[in-house]
């Protein structure tokens, strides 16, 4: 096994022997759809503005499926730009992890379709779901696989179809959400450290917090579920705020310590991209600028488990990551769930 090299930081090994394989990710990727759903066309929809919205969002457009527009279609799209970037074909995915709280259906798993669209027949196929926390998630287990030695290489994905599922007549969420997928290839790279920490947490005692009631074994459709608007995504957005920011900075400060390296030394974090206010108080609380964030929401919202994922793609396409940086992901999401990792790029 090759030795890996001198970096920058005291504990490069964080909480891995790595006597297994170290993993890395070898390529990203990422896709939206071509319908914009501006503040303004919001306006037209139910009682709302583009300030009240921007003043408390950031958000100011947001991308919709079409209507033959599914989760592993955006799925799909988003792996296979992750595979040409890593140089990876079809038939050397050996899983593939799709995080989504808005599958194609409830089974088959939305995985094995994507599988399909892609044509990697050798590959296993599950999905996951922690909300906008999937993605981490994702990638913690896949990691799991490439270090122990199972499989050489993993795609991970999140996608989301949230208009599926948002209530457009409620002003206080539909403004919030959009659609999209973000996929990364998994794979041991040599002499690199590649993902450091994942850290993962959830609190289901707060699950009522942001849920949607309907469409499970507890509240099956009926006339009467669809009546009463049980299918959509609800949310209580005060107690969301305030978990979301406990739960984001708490993440983030454990990595950080379990790799015993302060928060000057990342290149780039990227949070879930939910809220503007939200990833503020973050910052501040991790005492570091906002010029150290990458950010994204403005143009597409919350995209859920997808949300890390396209913002991890926009970012290194645009040169704002480079080879060697430290780099922290750091989500939240319903459950509640919460997620932060740090890569060496």
């Amino acid at each position: 096994m090759n030795s890996l090299p001198q970096t920058k930081f005291k504990n490069p090994r964080a909480r891995h022997d790595f006597k297994g394989r170290t993993c890395s990710i070898a390529g990203v990727g990422s896709y939206v759809p071509e319908q914009i759903l501006t503040n303004a066309d919001l306006e037209k929809m139910v009682d709302t503005s583009d300030e009240w919205i921007t003043t408390r969002t950031g958000i100011k457009e947001r991308r919709i499926a079409g209507k033959n527009e599914f989760t592993s279609d955006l799925a799909a799209c988003a792996a296979l730009r992750a595979m040409e970037c890593a140089g990876v074909a079809a038939e050397k995915i050996d899983l593939i992890i799709v995080a989504t709280i808005t599958p194609d259906m409830i089974f088959p798993a939305t995985a094995c379709l994507v599988q399909q669209k892609i044509a990697a027949r050798h590959a296993a196929a599950f999905d996951l779901e922690a909300a906008c926390s999937g993605f981490i998630y994702a990638l913690e287990i896949g990691q799991q696989f490439i270090m122990s030695r199972t499989y050489d290489t993993v795609l991970v994905i999140g996608a989301e179809k949230l208009s599926s599922i948002v209530d457009w007549k409620d002003r206080n969420t539909c403004v919030l959400f959009g659609d999209g997928a973000g996929a990364a290839v998994l794979q041991n790279r040599p002499n690199s450290h590649g993902l450091l920490t994942a850290i993962m947490g959830a609190d289901g005692r707060k699950c009522d917090v942001l849920s949607m009631p309907g469409g499970g074994s507890r509240i099956p459709a009926t006339v009467e579920s669809v009546a009463a608007r049980l299918h959509y995504l609800r949310m209580d957005g005060k107690e969301t705020f305030k978990a979301a920011v406990n739960a984001m900075y708490t993440a983030a400060a454990e990595a950080l310590r379990r790799c015993e390296i302060d928060v000057a030394q990342i290149a780039c974090i990227i949070p879930h991209q939910a809220n503007r206010r939200i990833i503020d108080a973050v910052g501040e609380r991790l005492g570091t600028s906002p010029d150290r964030f990458f950010l994204n929401v403005e143009k597409y919202g919350n995209t859920s488990a997808a949300s890390v994922a396209i913002a991890l793609d926009e970012a290194v396409q645009s040169g704002r990551i480079r080879r060697g940086d430290l780099i922290m992901l750091v989500v939240f999401g319903a459950g509640l769930t919460w997620g932060a990792a740090i890569i060496e790029w």
